[in-house]
């Protein structure tokens, strides 16, 4: 299954549960490590690692994830930093949603808690692409979604970023709490906020691991993976090894680290 099918069906399936995690009062937002100081230059590495350039393509000009539940297109990032404003933009961001109507397979609950200069960032970086492409056409509902979206199976983006905007991964105090906003906004689309998995919206996907699974990991191995998608072995581990060299591969070194302290603290903690 391609990368775009998947995702999209994973979010049709993550907007008809409940919120999984810690719902508590949202803590301090933190920044993403700056590599640059040029605003530009840590935005494009952001847009990578926050999944932008992996679900609008590579040159930002939007993909076609239409299938049989109905046209959907993601947008065309280069026309929409030119026709909306910084506010329209983080609005789209974080709450799911533009001035005439919410979003569809936007996954803006994971961006609920960026903070502002990393999203005058990505705005900054979104800005410096020369516009090219089309503007593509609003999303066709098909009879299938349109079911799901009449008996609240399916949620829009800006009903999930609602919904999940306080919920939380666990909390291990203060020394992992850098790792446990980048798990947020990254790991938790395919993991849930719980971090404990999911099963495959298809058969013939595999089903996301339960991140507690990283304790079991050499340190060594899960550096590996992380940069190259490659797992223990040498073994390619589906939509994970995809979206490891796409987008993890963008994380610093002490990134990667705090996140592998983190994910075996909470194993420890909570099995």
């Amino acid at each position: 299954m391609k990368i775009r099918t998947a995702l999209f069906a994973l979010s049709l399936l993550l907007a008809g549960c409940a919120p999984q995690g810690e719902a508590s009062p949202a803590p301090q937002k933190l920044r993403f490590a700056q590599q640059s100081m040029d605003p530009v230059e840590h935005g494009e590495r952001l847009a990578s690692v926050l999944g932008c350039k992996g679900c609008h393509g590579k040159d930002l000009t939007g993909t076609d994830w239409s299938d049989e539940l109905g046209t959907l297109w993601t947008a065309n990032l280069t026309q929409s930093a030119a026709r909306h404003s910084d506010a329209e933009l983080v609005e789209m961001i974080t709450l799911g949603k533009r001035p005439d109507r919410a979003l569809m397979g936007m996954p803006s609950y994971l961006f609920t808690q960026l903070h502002e200069d990393d999203l005058r960032a990505v705005i900054a970086y979104l800005r410096s692409v020369p516009v090219t492409g089309e503007v593509h056409p609003p999303p066709t509902i098909g009879p299938k979604l349109a079911e799901q979206i009449a008996s609240g199976e399916y949620l829009d983006a800006a009903q999930e970023a609602a919904r999940d905007r306080a919920v939380w991964p666990p909390d291990m105090g203060p020394q992992h709490a850098m790792a446990r906003h980048i798990v947020r906004a990254t790991c938790a689309e395919c993991h849930q906020l719980d971090l404990r998995g999911e099963d495959p919206p298809s058969p013939d996907e595999r089903r996301s691991a339960d991140l507690r699974i990283v304790a079991s990991y050499e340190p060594d191995d899960f550096v590996r993976l992380m940069r190259t998608g490659k797992a223990a072995g040498n073994r390619e581990v589906g939509l994970m090894s995809e979206v490891a060299r796409n987008r993890f591969a963008h994380l610093t070194d002490n990134e990667v680290e705090a996140i592998r302290a983190y994910l075996v603290a909470v194993a420890r903690r909570d099995p």
